[in-house]
Formats: C-alpha cells, sequence, structure tokens
C-alpha cells in the first residue's frame, strides 16, 4: 500500500494481521514484516541481516524470531540478534491509527551507523566471520568512513590478538597501499580480503603480550648495540623493550628503521627473507594508520626477528662458494664507503649494475656493488638497481622449472624491493655507517642462487622481434583479454605479451595496474601474490613508465597468471554482502536473473 503520511506507509489493518499473525508490507521500500505477537505490533526488516531470506518464512516462539534458512535467532521486539554471526534485523516505527490501521515509517538503519559498523567489524575479527567483515568493511565505507579507518582497525587487532606479525597484515598493508589505483567496489574487496587474512591468522592465536619501556633514556647508539645483542642471542623480550624505549623517547621513523634493519641484517636473508620484509611492512603499515601506533606495531615483528635462521645456516650459502664469508668482508667495507663518496653528481648506471647483479661470479657482484657506492650511489641507489635485477629473475622465469621455483624468484624480488624501501627510509636522517646497507650484498647473493631459474632465460614480451601485432589495440579490449587470461590456467606467456602490448601502445599505466588489481581481488589468492603485485607496483613507480618499468609489470604479471585461476569463493562472500548492504532480495524468484 503506498498511501502515505509524512513519512509513514499505510500497511494494513490490525484485524487482518491479528488474522494472519504476519504480512509482509511492499512498496518503493525494502520489505517490511509486520507481526503480532502478545499484544504488540512489531516492523522489521523482512530480510535476514544474514542472507537475506524472507523472515516471514521463519517462525516466532517466546518472543525469539528464528530464520530457518541458518537458524539465526533474534528478540522479536527490538531485532537484536543472538548470534553474532548474523546481525540485527533492522526494526522500523509503527503506529496503530483510528480505524486500527497500521502506518510504518520505511527507514532503515543505526542510530549511530559508524560506530555500529565499527563494532560489527570488531565482531567479525574476533570470529573470524568472513561475511560478518564483509558487511561491515561495507558499512564503514558507505557511512563516509575513510578506508584508512578499516585498515587501522583491522591493523591494531592484529598486533594486539596475535603474538607477532604474519601474513594477514602484510596483505592488509600491501592492500592499503594499493587502494589509490582502485574503484570503489574494489576497494570494499581489497579491505575484505585484508582485513579477513588478519582475522584468520589471530583466530585461536595466543594474543600479544604488553611489554613496557624501560624507565630510563639511554642515547640511541646505545639501543642500537642493545638490540643488535638481544637479537643475537634470541632474547626476545629485552629486544621488545629496547624498541619500546627508542619509540618513547620520541626516535623518527628513520632512526627507528636503522635500529631494526642494522640488527635484522646481523643475519644474512633471514627466513628466506620473509623477516626482513615482514619489518618494512610494519614501517609501511604505520606509515598508512599513523605513527602514533608505533608502539603497538612495531613490537610485533621483534619476535620474528629475534627467532630467525639466517642463510649462513644453510648449506647453498657455504659450498662450493663461502657466500656467508664474501658477505661478512664486504660487510665490513660497504656501509663506509657512501659517507666518502660525493653523490652530488647524481650517480645514474642502474640499469648497468642491475645487468652485473645477474652474473655468474658472486665476488664480480660484490665488487659491482661496492663500486657503485664509490662511485657516488647511494644505498636506495643500489637498492633499486638490485630490485630491478631482481625482478627481471622473475621476468625471464623459466616454465620448464617446477612450479615451486617461482617462489624461489618471489621471494628474491620482493626482499629486495623491502631493503630498497628500508634504505630510502633510513636515507641520510640516521647516523653513519648504515649497517642496514649488508641487506644489499645478502639480497645480491640470493639473486645469485637463484640464477638457475634463468636457464634458458624466457624472452621478454615486445623484444626480439616480438611486435606483438595479433594482440588488439584498444585499452579495453586489451583489458579485456587480459582478464579472460587470468581466467585460464598457465596463460602466462600470453598475459605477459597483453601487459606489454598496453604499456608499448602509451595507455594508461595506472589503468593497467588497476586491471591487475581487479584480478587479484577476484581471487582466492596466496600470500606471495599479494605480495608480488604490490612490490611490482612500487618498483614501478620508482623506475616509471620506460622500458624497466615494463619489465617489471611483466614479471608480477607472469608470476600471478602462473598461480589463477582459483576457485574465487571469497568474491561470492563479499558479492553476497555488497547485494544486502544494497536491499537486494537475494532469495526471491528474480535474484538469480
Amino acid at each position: 500500500m503506498d498511501t502515505r503520511t509524512s513519512d509513514f506507509v499505510r500497511a494494513g489493518s490490525l484485524e487482518e494481521l491479528k488474522a494472519k499473525g504476519r504480512l509482509v508490507v511492499h512498496g518503493r521500500h525494502r520489505p517490511i514484516l509486520l507481526v503480532h505477537e502478545g499484544g504488540h505490533v512489531f516492523a522489521l526488516d523482512n530480510r535476514c541481516p544474514h542472507m537475506g531470506f524472507p523472515l516471514d518464512r521463519g517462525s516466532i516462539e517466546d518472543g525469539i524470531l528464528t530464520c530457518h534458512w541458518h537458524h539465526a535467532r533474534f528478540a522479536l521486539a527490538s531485532g537484536c540478534t543472538f548470534d553474532l554471526w548474523a546481525d540485527d534485523v533492522p526494526t522500523c516505527p509503527v503506529e496503530i491509527r483510528a480505524g486500527g490501521e497500521i502506518w510504518v515509517k520505511p527507514a532503515f538503519g543505526y542510530t549511530d551507523a559508524v560506530e555500529h559498523w565499527h563494532q560489527r567489524l570488531a565482531d567479525g575479527l574476533t570470529h573470524n566471520l568472513s561475511l560478518v567483515i564483509a558487511k561491515a568493511v561495507h558499512g564503514q565505507l558507505a557511512a563516509g568512513q575513510p578506508p584508512s579507518d578499516v585498515v587501522r582497525q583491522a591493523a591494531l587487532f592484529g598486533t594486539r590478538n596475535r603474538d607477532g606479525w604474519d601474513t594477514g597484515l602484510t596483505i592488509l598493508t600491501a592492500l592499503g597501499q594499493l587502494l589509490p589505483f582502485l574503484s570503489e567496489e574494489e576497494t570494499h574487496l581489497a579491505l575484505f580480503h585484508g582485513v579477513r587474512r588478519v582475522a584468520a591468522d589471530c583466530d585461536g592465536a595466543a594474543p600479544s603480550r604488553e611489554r613496557a619501556p624501560l624507565a630510563s633514556r639511554p642515547d640511541l647508539a646505545t639501543l642500537k648495540r642493545w638490540l643488535r645483542r638481544w637479537v643475537a642471542v634470541r632474547h626476545r623480550d629485552a629486544a621488545e623493550r629496547t624498541v619500546l624505549t627508542a619509540i618513547a623517547g620520541g626516535a623518527s621513523p628513520a632512526v627507528l628503521a636503522d635500529l631494526l634493519f642494522a640488527a635484522e641484517t646481523d643475519r644474512a636473508y633471514a627466513d628466506g627473507g620473509h623477516s626482513l620484509d615482514f619489518i618494512n611492512k610494519a614501517f609501511e603499515c604505520l606509515d598508512l594508520i599513523g605513527w602514533e601506533h608505533a608502539a603497538d606495531v612495531l613490537p610485533s615483528v621483534v619476535g620474528q626477528m629475534a627467532a630467525a635462521r639466517g642463510a649462513e645456516e644453510r648449506t647453498a650459502w657455504r659450498q662450493p662458494v663461502d657466500l656467508i664469508a664474501l658477505c661478512q668482508r664486504a660487510g665490513l667495507e660497504l656501509p663506509h664507503l657512501f659517507a666518502a663518496s660525493d653523490n652530488a653528481c647524481g650517480w645514474s648506471d642502474h640499469v648497468t649494475l642491475s645487468e652485473s647483479l645477474l652474473g655468474d661470479d658472486p665476488v664480480v657482484i660484490i665488487d659491482a656493488l661496492t663500486a657503485a657506492a664509490r662511485d657516488g650511489a647511494s644505498p636506495a641507489d643500489l637498492g633499486k638497481a638490485l630490485a630491478y635485477a631482481a625482478a627481471l629473475r622473475v621476468a625471464r622465469f623459466g616454465t620448464a622449472n617446477e612450479h615451486s621455483d617461482w617462489e624461489t624468484a618471489h621471494h628474491v624480488f620482493t626482499y629486495a624491493n623491502a631493503v630498497h624501501q628500508a634504505l630510502k627510509r633510513i636515507g641520510s636522517e640516521a647516523p653513519d655507517p648504515i649497517e642496514a646497507v649488508r641487506g644489499l650484498l645478502h639480497g645480491a647473493m640470493a639473486l645469485y642462487l637463484a640464477r638457475y631459474l634463468n636457464v634458458p632465460p624466457a624472452s621478454l614480451p615486445g623484444e626480439g622481434g616480438d611486435r606483438l601485432d595479433d594482440l588488439p589495440f584498444a585499452a579495453n579490449e586489451i583489458r579485456d583479454a587480459l582478464l579472460d587470461a587470468f581466467d585460464r590456467q598457465q596463460q602466462i606467456g600470453a598475459a605477459a605479451r597483453l601487459v606489454a602490448r598496453h604499456l608499448i601502445l602509451g595507455h594508461s599505466p595506472e589503468a593497467l595496474i588497476a586491471t591487475l588489481a581487479q584480478a587479484l581481488l577476484r581471487e582466492d589468492a596466496g600470500f606471495h601474490a599479494y605480495q608480488m603485485l604490490e612490490a611490482g607496483v612500487r618498483q614501478f613507480r620508482e623506475w616509471g613508465n620506460g622500458d624497466q618499468g615494463r619489465h617489471i609489470l611483466i614479471a608480477a604479471t607472469r608470476y600471478l597468471a602462473a598461480h589463477w585461476p582459483t576457485e574465487r569463493a571469497l568474491l561470492q562472500t563479499a558479492d553476497i554482502a555488497r547485494r544486502l548492504m544494497r536491499g537486494a532480495e537475494l532469495h526471491s524468484r528474480d535474484a538469480n536473473l
């Protein structure tokens, strides 16, 4: 019935409702369920907030409304759920007017939508409820909250409810940095994936233990010596208190980076590069959520630093060439070379150095790094060259290798990117020498050990006579073809050629990155896929839209194409949440048309 008075809608007669027990009111609003129970009339959204099943097909007993689809139960008088995996049913104001007519005000919502969805996101995180998380993220964004607020809530939950940084926080941070490339719908999807992975990491895990800074305030040089000592002897409590003391003393992000990365690089390529990458992501997380949260976030990486195993414990780094001894000797010299050089000349031989780093002689590789430092390259310059060389390992990965070998190439690239970002952060603010430059040596040796992955090397699309003229020309056609390639297994070459075609034709690189992100977000992607795309985008932006930038995005694309498609179950969960939040009737006869 559409007859309106003010904001109210005539819904029927009390006599009819008493006779039937319940009525469903349709109109230009969501379907409204009217219920007569215990002498009272109640008006609720007829869609179960869990997955939208019609509540009029449920049952009522003792003031409890039960949905028969998943047996979610609600207090009839308030709509409040007894099952946190569902949600509260929105209720409507209802009036009984002269003549026994029932009028309802079809206004659905919450008194404080931001607070409601903030609490629901907390519930989803606490109980690891994917659909609740997806709806709560949508609710916060619809209420006008910036995406950074969602990232902040999830990041702080993760650092407080798991005793140490893990993959979920890395995924959350990586996706947080890709948000500028995403549409509104994909922003929801990205936040859903990141928050869900944090919740999964924390589910059943031991929470973090709160530790306090020291009452004294030693100088930074002392704190640096102490942290390196505690990490070396695996004394986690002492290491965390040392870091907290530096934070409490007002150390800047650059100085904190120098502190942590110096201790981290006392071990070579620890935990296959993951340990250093996690530290870098913790710093990048604080860039997203605010450095006032440093005392919550940075201690979360210290436990892994103390427990990590370095490459010095691996045979491949000792035989047939003792790479650790080479790194240790060069590590005594390299940190001091930058202070002695003059970088004012603007060193620019990044590509030449990258080619040298892909060589077959570890001594020559290390000599190339030290020579570049003497010639005026900054630590960040060397990191940039190393990251590009590592990207080429992936871009030229030979598909005759075992599928698991992709991860070896991936680890070197993401480690090199993390070293580069760490050295950029430290910059010139931290006191010389910068011991973290040893990460360059470790990354270069990891790159050397992965050289077999390019035997024989895959060709780079768009080069060596491959003109790509058989591919579409228009940007939208290339996009559709790329998404189609990701729909099929092992389309590594086809996907890479399409990326090269897009960039060589001068189409928007931002549009291409958005397409790659869209492809990532529709998959039930593994941890490494998120790492790979984010690092690839970061390095593309460092190098720009030239040959090197193109090779970097080709590398990321080849890796992703090697691992897709997946089941895409999470995409369905996110889609259900979006449709519910937009008022769709998922279980109507027309829902699947």
